[in-house]
């Protein structure tokens, strides 16, 4: 076996594991068109919400609790900095939950597609 070559292990998903997977990649691709269609944000939210129960005792439940904080805490903080833009301070809050909520919506996708959960536990 050469240097380059690496071992893989194929861990194999059971129904329900690939459904909560699935489920779980519809909310945070929802949540991510959010910032192009601002609707779907809301509609990635509560879908990550009704799902969190079909994903109990998943390696991918975490990731709607993930989806779930991100969307709670991203919209009370898009809402503060709409609020504060007036001051000018809203728009760097705003910027901040941006990059914020990008990061741990992307950091989700990543883990979730390599089957992973969001905690790394």
């Amino acid at each position: 076996m050469s240097e380059d070559s690496v071992p893989t292990v194929s861990v194999e998903l059971s129904d329900y594991d690939k459904a909560a997977k699935q489920n779980a990649i519809i909310a945070y691709a929802l949540m991510l068109s959010g910032f192009f269609f601002g609707l779907t944000w809301l509609i990635g939210g509560i879908w990550a919400m009704i799902k969190k129960a079909d994903a109990q005792g998943t390696i991918f439940e975490d990731h709607y609790s993930n989806a779930i904080k991100t969307f709670w805490i991203g919209l009370c903080l898009t809402i503060l900095g709409g609020i504060l833009v007036m001051v000018g301070v809203g728009v760097i809050i705003l910027i901040a939950t941006a990059i914020w909520t990008l990061y741990k919506l992307i950091k989700g996708l990543a883990r979730i597609t390599s089957n992973k959960s969001y905690a790394n536990t």
